[in-house]
Formats: structure tokens, sequence, C-alpha cells
């Protein structure tokens, strides 16, 4: 594959993957978590510098496509973490503990939750959630990444 198609071909991915994540938003009814959302900026990146790197044939620009893939990736793998409950996630977007909590802390803790929580899965197929798929996928599209850099140079 030319250095072009392989761009075309890693951008078009995180494309992709944002369409899906907003049909599942917009269509299906699915609101994202905090952490979903934090998934879609590299994406968003990835699709910028794809668009940069079709217009200058620059090595670092593939590099940093590659790096934006891997970071939604080890998002999505910290997300399916803490949708697991291998480990806490952020405060703010889980039920956290409750240990000790006054029965007024608790009601403010209840009213100021999100109504997303980031440690519950919403949807998931062959025994992956969103984030999981996320995550291979985006290795994938890292993968790809790399090999227009190697084209490049």
């Amino acid at each position: 594959m030319t250095r072009r198609a392989l761009i075309l071909l890693a951008a078009g991915g995180s494309l992709a993957m944002l369409l899906g994540a907003w049909g599942f938003q917009y269509i299906a009814g699915l609101a994202p978590c905090a952490m979903c959302y934090w998934q879609r900026w590299p994406h968003m990146a990835a699709v910028a510098i794809g668009a940069l790197g079709l217009a200058a044939p620059a090595a670092a620009l593939t590099l940093a496509g590659a790096l934006s893939a891997l970071t939604t990736a080890g998002i999505g793998l910290y997300h399916t973490g803490v949708e697991r409950t291998w480990w806490a996630g952020p405060s703010t977007c889980t039920s956290g503990d409750i240990s000790g909590l006054s029965t007024q802390d608790l009601m403010d803790q209840i009213l100021a939750a999100p109504l997303v929580r980031c440690d519950e899965v919403a949807w998931a197929f062959a025994g992956l959630s969103m984030a999981s798929w996320n995550a291979v996928i985006s290795l994938g599209l890292a993968a790809v990444w790399l090999m227009a850099w190697r084209a490049v140079r």
C-alpha cells in the first residue's frame, strides 16, 4: 500500500470510530460517559492529522497519528478496567466508595453524580464493551499509522 492509502485508512478508521460513537449516542440513545468523551478526542486529532498528512508527507505527522491512536487505545483499556472493576475509575463518573458517609453526604453525592457512569457497560458485542472495542481497533489503527511512517521514511 502507498503512504497515501495507509494514511487514508488510518484517518478514515478514526472517522468511522467517531461516526459509530455518534450513531450510538444520537441514533441508539446511549449517552456517553466522561471517559467515552475522552476516547473521542484522540480520534478527532487523528482525522485532522490524516488531512495534514495527505497534504504534507512528513514522517512526524504519521508518528503523531500513531500517538493519537495509541492514546485512545490506552484510554479504552483504562476504561475497560474500570468497567470490569479491575481498578477504580475517576470519582466523577463511578459509584465510588460510600462507606463512612452520612445520609446527607450520600444524598449530596447522588444528586451531584453524573447521569452516565463510567463503570457500567452500556453495550457489548462478543463480550467486549465499546471501550474494549475502541482499544482493540485503535491498536490496529496505530499499526497502520506506523506502516505509513515506514512508507514516508
